[in-house]
């Protein structure tokens, strides 16, 4: 028995079979040949202008500098002057304020509208309707707010002629910042239907018919069958909604004024307009170290949110 076990392991095959052995081919060198020339200027693109201007950002958070004098260092100045700033306080909160409450009602109104279309009848003619709000400037949905919401304009005029006496001023600081998440829900939802809907196209029809059959509703469909099959989809849209949502300033900006002396009220700043008008505005002298620290600060976060949405989301694979 010693003897067959031991000529056994001497005539072993290997793991692999001989034609999966990997081999020295001339094809085989070519590709790594071409490898380097091919990945090289991706690279460099990614180094010049963002791995370096990265860099560049941190180096300046520990230091004093205008632009324009030599840096003087500060080492966790900058950053300490953030955490005492009420104006940061409030743009990290509106921010958090988009990505918690504007994400959660575009998940659940894009899931909502991905069930509704899935055997609707010229859903893609639908789906491009919804969608195109997301390709639309945000200067446009600035023009037609305050064609819309002014105080003389056609929302306060419908409910004038309702019997409201005294409308909401719309755009004031005390309601803006509700109006512009709202506006963000309306141009934000389109997109993900658009990306939520290519996965559950993938879902098999026969098993949507299997749970009815055994009387599930649409409730228990979506939460048995559409939900866990589209699941890896739905982590990378939360990964996606969590990048935008710190990224969000063109439209904060268009709805409460481009003027360096009249801009977006305090209430309705995030933490990319608050870098903005603290660098670029020229009411001030620039503060570029206490400014690429709110970038950096900016940069953690995204980064945490999306280690935790990742391992929170992470599952075994399911096929179907």
């Amino acid at each position: 028995m010693a003897v067959l076990t031991a000529g056994m392991r001497r005539s072993a095959p290997s793991s692999l079979p001989e034609a999966a052995q990997p081999r020295d081919t001339p094809l085989a060198r070519r590709r790594r040949r071409l490898f380097w020339p091919f990945v090289a200027p991706a690279l460099a693109f990614l180094t010049v202008f963002y791995l370096g201007p990265l860099l560049f950002g941190i180096w300046t958070s520990f230091h004093r500098w205008d632009g324009y004098a030599p840096m003087e260092w500060n080492g966790l100045g900058s950053y300490r002057a953030l955490l005492s700033d009420p104006f940061f306080r409030t743009s990290m909160l509106n921010t958090f304020k988009i990505l918690v409450f504007v994400g959660a009602a575009v998940f659940v109104i894009a899931f909502a509208l991905t069930m509704v279309l899935r055997d609707m009848a010229g859903k893609k003619f639908v789906r491009a309707v919804i969608f195109f709000p997301h390709i639309v400037n945000a200067m446009v949905f600035g023009v037609l707010a305050g064609f819309m919401f002014n105080p003389n304009g056609l929302v306060n005029t419908a409910l004038s002629a309702l019997g409201v006496d005294d409308p909401p001023k719309w755009l004031g600081s005390d309601t803006i910042f509700p109006l512009i998440m709202a506006t963000m829900v309306c141009t934000s939802t389109g997109f993900y239907v658009a990306i939520l809907m290519a996965a559950v196209d993938n879902i098999p029809h026969y098993l949507y018919e299997d749970a009815e059959l055994a009387g599930a509703g649409a409730f228990r469909k979506f939460w048995h069958i559409t939900l866990p099959l589209s699941w890896d989809v739905v982590g990378v849209c939360a990964v996606l909604w969590t990048i935008s949502s710190v990224k969000v300033f063109e439209l904060v900006l268009v709805f409460g004024g481009t003027s360096t002396t009249s801009g977006p009220s305090i209430e309705t700043w995030t933490s990319a307009l608050y870098i903005y008008r603290n660098a670029f505005t020229g009411t001030d002298i620039p503060q570029f170290g206490t400014v690429c620290a709110a970038g950096i600060v900016s940069l953690v976060l995204v980064a945490v949110f999306t280690v935790l949405l990742r391992r929170l989301m992470r599952r075994d694979p399911v096929e179907f």
